[in-house]
């Protein structure tokens, strides 16, 4: 499962010719997923392992490019989400009940946002967990404000990104100048693999083309809207709160920023935040062995 086995993306071969190279791997159906997953994990067959990865590269490529306004090698960003699927699929249990895709869909970000802030370092976003969150929470809040021009941002816009993420308006400006803006969707690519040159918006109708990502995303939804909010339903309303900031906000908030809100120890917020993981993992599990026998 070695990342040189894997289809190679860099300067010279190009980004179209990668997109055009991973989509000869087929899509698994439930039962092949199964039992690859299995072979992996009970026997070792890294054969079964490699079929794994290789039938999500889709996947990574579709996550990395809603990162490629950071100024990095979109290479780069796809390789190190392959890391993390790799990851995924060293960890993933199937019996739990769980397709791949969405398990795999958090390790795959966490391994390109870790790629990311190494890049920037520290000393350009800052050290706390607010920064951290407008870094990577700036770009979409600039969007649902339709504040899409490059430059400096209005007053009401940086009052209202600055209210929606509960950072200051200074943070929000100067991150904002950090950042220098979205990348032009006429931005260039390269040469494509038929010699033609390509573009941003060349590539942005395919993130919807494939037969993979349309069954993830209506996957996701379904297990979301149905499995999730049974699942969330067992809980009380602290349990609640501390599951959806811990491991449902990107980046997640701290546990001391959720001992001083509560007024608790932080080991205190870690039992909380663990309970209410088993108790959502079992319930969304359930209502998925239901969803099967119907």
């Amino acid at each position: 499962m070695a990342s040189a086995s894997l289809p190679i993306l860099s300067e010279d071969s190009g980004l179209a010719r990668y997109l055009q190279d991973i989509k000869k791997y087929p899509v698994l159906s439930v039962d092949e997923e199964y039992t690859l997953a299995k072979r992996w994990q009970d026997a070792g067959d890294k054969t079964a392992a490699h079929t794994l990865v290789t039938s999500h590269l889709r996947l990574v490529a579709k996550i990395a490019m809603k990162y490629r306004g950071y100024g990095l090698p979109l290479s780069e960003v796809i390789s190190e989400g392959n890391i993390g699927l790799m990851q995924a699929v060293k960890k993933f249990e199937p019996e739990r009940g769980f397709r791949l895709a969405t398990y795999a869909m958090w390790w795959i970000k966490a391994s390109i946002q870790d790629y990311i802030l190494r890049s920037w370092s520290l000393v350009k976003i800052g050290t706390t967990a607010n920064q951290k969150k407008l870094f990577f929470g700036l770009r979409r809040a600039k969007q649902n404000i339709q504040a899409l021009e490059d430059g400096d941002l209005r007053p009401d816009q940086v009052a209202s990104i600055a209210s929606s993420l509960e950072v200051s308006e200074k943070d929000v400006v100067d991150m904002n100048r950090r950042l220098g803006g979205d990348t032009s969707l006429n931005a260039p690519l390269g040469l494509s693999y038929d010699g033609e040159s390509a573009q941003w918006q060349d590539w942005l109708v395919d993130e919807n083309a494939t037969q993979e990502i349309a069954m993830v995303e209506r996957e996701e939804t379904d297990i979301r809207q149905q499995a999730l909010a049974s699942a969330l339903s067992t809980l009380n309303e602290r349990e609640r709160d501390v599951f959806l900031k811990r491991r449902m906000s990107e980046p997640p908030v701290t546990l001391e920023d959720l001992s001083q809100e509560y007024n608790i120890s932080r080991e205190r917020v870690r039992q909380i935040e663990t309970r209410a993981f088993e108790k959502v993992q079992q319930a969304a599990v359930n209502a998925l062995k239901v969803k099967q026998l119907l």
